[in-house]
């Protein structure tokens, strides 16, 4: 069945902000004297666990987590607000796919962030609608996220396209029974893709793969 609805992922495949939240956890986990190297990074976010795993292994209380946290997203967000955070031929695409596809975003980007992110309009005003972490029950790799998109849309599974750039993204459409266009990412390059539908190299490849799908 002919695609009509394309559901994006956020962070790496509309906007390059992965590395920022790195370095935001980075920063705050080295202020417990721990050291997240990128490796144990990458493997945290590929099964949907989170940073502060690592404080609570060596004991460090939910309160001064929860501190730490506040500190971790305030330390993103001067980030985000300072670096470029735009990906080449995004708006391009979204240009010439709008006139042939209703298109969402689904996000695990906290409202907060995402609003940050997209002060410009420059991308969301191609979307018909954006998801947030607080507008469906449980977070990648759950199915939630991209059952909400597809009820916005009010969609059949077939008619919808996930566009994903992690093993955590890919997981949620996956267990939603969504395709999945997995678009490659340096910064998920360890991840497991097996499950994709598609493989794309760049945003602008879409475009052809929608011409064949």
């Amino acid at each position: 069945m002919k695609k009509k609805y394309l559901l994006f992922d956020n962070d790496g495949v509309l906007v390059e902000t992965e590395a920022y939240y790195y370095k935001a956890n980075v920063k705050a986990l080295s202020e417990f004297g721990i050291d997240l190297d990128f490796d144990t990074y990458m493997e945290i976010m590929a099964r949907g666990g989170n940073a502060w795993e690592l404080a609570s292994k060596v004991g460090i209380t939910k309160e001064e987590i929860d501190t730490k946290r506040v500190e971790r997203d305030i330390y993103y967000r001067e980030f985000i607000s300072s670096e470029n955070i735009e990906i080449e031929g995004v708006v391009d695409v979204l240009e010439e796919l709008k006139d042939y596809y209703k298109m969402g975003i689904v996000t695990t980007s906290r409202r907060v962030d995402f609003d940050l992110i997209h002060k410009s309009g420059h991308i969301t005003k191609y979307m018909d609608f954006t998801l947030c972490v607080e507008e469906y029950p449980r977070s990648k790799p759950h199915p939630d996220p991209y059952l909400a998109g597809m009820k916005k849309f009010e969609a059949s599974k077939d008619e919808c396209l996930v566009i994903e750039d992690s093993q955590r993204g890919l997981t949620a459409a996956f267990n939603a029974g969504i395709e999945c266009a997995v678009v490659a990412n340096e910064f998920t390059v360890t991840h497991d893709f097996s499950k994709a539908s598609y493989r794309i190299k760049i945003l602008k490849d879409l475009v052809s793969l929608l011409e064949k799908i």
